[in-house]
């Protein structure tokens, strides 16, 4: 029987919202008033500052009954792996997934998130809760082992989303770019998270939730690609 239990947030601000403000109240409902062990992987900071990081962390989530350890390099494995909750940052995901591989937690995370250990991970860190990176908006900044990432979701996200176009702007729309993606991996459908949105996963039951309508991209009967809204609060469990 499954029993994963995701949270997907598009980003850690939403408007003028401060840090992980927005999330905070997901989080305590999702977890309850348990006093836990999270693991924080911040490895998403290009800067390397990863305490400081996980400290602003802290700050955001004080009220809460949580314990929040720095996952570092050197301590990676047996940090993740003593776990009761898994925390991923945002940042750059290519960097991220380079050190999940330097640090071989790729699989230990997947297994314990597969075993019922919550996971929770904003811009980058839901981004990889997704079958591969392909559809960040980040640059590639460093080369990691493999695009592949968790897999804990079978279709892509798209943090951040946004399909604005500036006027006078002559370059791909965010939309051309998803479908771009998709002509190249057909099949994969892909979700578009809004600044303000969110995916929860329990078990078997996928929400779209936030403050704004998301977007979905899939391929349709006739084998084109189509995009409609998500609405809040839908029930998104025929994607998994």
């Amino acid at each position: 029987m499954q029993t994963n239990r995701i949270l997907a947030f598009s980003s850690s601000r939403v408007g003028e919202c401060g840090y992980l403000e927005m999330t905070l109240p997901v989080i305590k409902k999702f977890l309850d008033d348990e006093a836990l062990n999270i693991a924080f992987i911040p490895f998403a900071s290009v800067r390397g500052d990863y305490e400081a990081y996980a400290e602003m962390v802290r700050l955001a989530l004080k009220e809460l009954p949580y314990t929040i350890t720095t996952v570092l390099h050197q301590d990676a494995k047996a940090i993740v792996e003593k776990a009761d909750v898994i925390m991923v940052g945002g940042g750059n995901t290519f960097k991220l997934v380079h050190d999940i591989y330097d640090c071989q937690l790729l699989d230990i995370i997947r297994n314990k998130v597969n075993k019922g250990t919550p996971y929770i991970g904003w811009s980058a860190g839901a981004n990889i809760t997704a079958p591969g990176l392909g559809t960040t908006n980040d640059m590639p900044v460093i080369a990691p082992k493999s695009f592949n990432t968790l897999g804990l979701l079978p279709f892509q996200i798209n943090p951040h989303y946004n399909n604005a176009k500036p006027f006078g702007h002559n370059g791909e729309t965010r939309d051309q770019r998803l479908e771009e993606f998709m002509q190249m991996n057909s099949g994969l459908p892909i979700v578009g998270l809004p600044e303000g949105t969110y995916l929860q996963l329990e078990s078997t039951l996928l929400t779209f939730n936030g403050a704004y309508e998301g977007v979905l991209f899939y391929w349709d009967e006739k084998d084109a690609i189509t995009k409609r809204a998500i609405a809040v609060g839908e029930d998104l469990s025929f994607l998994l």
